[in-house]
C-alpha cells in the first residue's frame, strides 16, 4: 500500500509540473511586458527562453507519448495555449483599454504565479508525514528561493507589485521547503517501503537445481525455467 502511495505521489508532481509546461504562463507574461513597455526587456528575454524550453519539453514529449496520453495532451495543448490564450488575449484587447488592461492582464498572472509556488505543499506534507525528503531535494528548494527573492526585488524596485507580491510567497514557501530538508535530512523515513522481491519477479519463476548434487552418472547440470504466471 505504501508503494503504490509513493508512485501516486511522483506521478502527482510529475502531473503538476507538466500542467506547468503545458500553460501558457511565460505567453502571459511576455503579454503583460508588451503592454507595460516600460522596463521590460527582461520579462520578455527570459520569458521567450522560458517558452523555448517549454517547446521542446512538449515536443519531446510528445514524440515518445503513448498514443492516447499524447491525444490528450494535444487536447490540453489546444484549450490552454490556443484557446484559453486567444480568450483571454481578445477579451483584454477589446473589453479593456490602458492601465485596465494593464490591471487585468496582471492580476491574471499574478494569480497563475501563485498556483505554481502553491504547488509543492503536497510535497512538504508528504515530507512531514514520511520523514523523508526524497521527493523534495535542497538544490532545487535553494534555488528556487533565489530566484523569487530575485524577482521581488525587480518587482519591488519598479514598483510592480504583480511581479513582487507572488515571490514574496514563493520566497516562504522556498524556506518553508530548505527548513523542513534540514530537520529530516538525516530522519530515519517512515511509512517509505521498497517493493518486495516478488513483486519486482512479476510473475516470473525461476527453478535452479544446483550441480553440487551428484549422482552416479555424474553432476546434475544446472536447469533454469522461467515461465509467467
Amino acid at each position: 500500500m505504501h508503494y503504490h502511495s509513493n508512485n501516486l505521489i511522483q506521478l502527482t508532481g510529475n502531473v503538476i509540473s507538466f500542467m506547468v509546461f503545458l500553460a501558457p504562463f511565460s505567453m502571459l507574461w511576455i503579454y503583460y511586458a508588451l503592454v507595460k513597455k516600460d522596463a521590460s526587456l527582461l520579462l520578455i528575454t527570459i520569458n521567450s527562453f522560458g517558452c523555448v524550453i517549454e517547446t521542446i519539453y512538449l515536443a519531446i514529449f510528445l514524440i515518445y507519448a503513448p498514443s492516447k496520453t499524447r491525444l490528450w495532451t494535444i487536447k490540453l495543448l489546444l484549450m490552454l495555449n490556443v484557446f484559453g490564450f486567444g480568450a483571454m488575449l481578445l477579451s483584454t484587447l477589446y473589453l479593456t483599454t490602458g492601465s485596465k488592461r494593464l490591471s487585468v492582464i496582471g492580476w491574471i498572472c499574478l494569480v497563475l504565479n501563485i498556483s505554481v509556488f502553491a504547488a509543492p505543499l503536497c510535497i512538504m506534507k508528504r515530507v512531514i508525514k514520511t520523514k523523508s525528503v526524497e521527493f523534495m531535494p535542497f538544490s532545487l528548494s535553494f534555488f528556487l528561493t533565489i530566484n523569487a527573492v530575485m524577482w521581488f526585488f525587480y518587482g519591488l524596485l519598479l514598483k510592480d507589485y504583480y511581479i513582487a507580491l507572488p515571490n514574496t510567497l514563493g520566497f516562504l514557501f522556498g524556506i518553508i521547503q530548505m527548513v523542513l530538508y534540514l530537520i529530516y535530512r538525516n530522519a530515519k523515513p517512515q511509512g517509505l517501503e521498497e517493493p518486495t522481491k516478488v513483486q519486482e519477479l512479476n510473475g516470473h519463476i525461476i527453478d535452479v537445481v544446483k550441480p553440487n548434487h551428484v549422482t552416479k552418472n555424474g553432476p546434475v547440470p544446472v536447469i533454469e525455467t522461467a515461465s509467467n504466471v
